[in-house]
């Protein structure tokens, strides 16, 4: 039985970096998880040991620091795109490259009814994302969001469903629906530019929809959730979208003399539902490498 060497990768995962962008007294932060993976001509390393032509990841967490000095990182789609072109042009043994970011959000904070210049607070858990891969001369942008936590109190059922012998939860015509949402939607090729206004209307559009629609099922509600972001941004060819359930259980409240008319309730943490799916354009093209090694969803 003989043994190869398969597909592999290797990059600086997770570097954490945070510029200071000073225009006069008024600051301007971006706060990033950064992480790189190179492919390429890598057998030797693997094979006998033989580094010739490994890029230290030590160096590849130090391109990222120098390229947030040379010019303003500006959107995370195009700090990405120069981070993987850098590394694709600059050797010959590396052929693709891809490029994982994470944007935390900061705010202004206030100090009676105006923005500080320079002091901020965490805008809670939710960020902004991006992978980007370059192969050769192509490119594919994925962008979107993680941890956009949502909820409404009415305007959602669950029935329907089939019951066995080890069914024992309740039909409803209404309950609350909460979920943490994941999205990552893929742009066509050849799109350069416009990032922060595309993620802004897709991430309204996530939210519009789920608001709006009313759901017999979270299924439901994430293919209409997709299907809204496509629609709302023309540059978008795919969404993946990973909803968990964040069930909220109506207490029973009897033993105690009280009615519960969907009052009170205890939110569980887990286990919960698990809800992923993807929505395409029917004119989608070829996926190619967008999603290679990414998670499913």
């Amino acid at each position: 039985m003989g043994i190869t060497l398969g597909p592999n990768q290797y990059g600086k995962a997770e570097v954490r970096l945070v510029t200071v962008e000073r225009e006069g007294p008024v600051h301007h932060i971006k706060d990033l998880t950064v992480s790189t993976a190179l492919r390429g001509n890598l057998a030797a390393t693997h094979l006998t040991g033989d580094n010739r032509d490994v890029v230290a990841t030590d160096t590849q967490k130090n391109t990222i620091f120098a390229f947030a000095k040379r010019q303003p990182v500006g959107d995370i789609e195009d700090f990405a795109l120069r981070l993987g072109r850098h590394f694709v042009s600059s050797f010959g043994q590396i052929t693709g490259a891809r490029v994982l970011i994470e944007e935390h959000g900061w705010r202004r904070i206030e100090v009676g009814g105006t923005p500080h210049d320079h002091a901020f607070s965490r805008s809670g858990e939710e960020k902004r994302t991006t992978a980007v891969t370059v192969d050769g001369d192509q490119e594919w942008v994925v962008s979107g969001l993680a941890d956009l936590v949502v909820l409404k109190s009415t305007g959602s059922e669950f029935h329907g469903f089939p019951r066995d012998e080890y069914t024992t939860l309740a039909e409803t015509d209404d309950r609350i629906l909460a979920t943490a949402v994941t999205a990552r939607w893929r742009y066509r090729e050849g799109e350069t530019g416009g990032w922060s206004r595309a993620h802004a209307t897709a991430r309204s559009a996530l939210l519009e929809t789920f608001a709006r629609k009313h759901s017999l099922s979270l299924q439901q509600t994430l293919y209409a959730m997709g299907g809204a972001v496509i629609e709302a941004v023309p540059a978008i060819a795919e969404v993946r979208l990973s909803l968990p359930n964040k069930h909220h259980f109506l207490v029973d409240l009897s033993p105690f003399g009280l009615g519960n008319d969907n009052e009170v309730f205890h939110a569980a943490d887990r286990p919960y539902g698990l809800i992923e799916g993807t929505v395409l354009s029917d004119d989608a093209p070829d996926p190619g490498l967008a999603w290679h090694t990414l998670p499913a969803f």
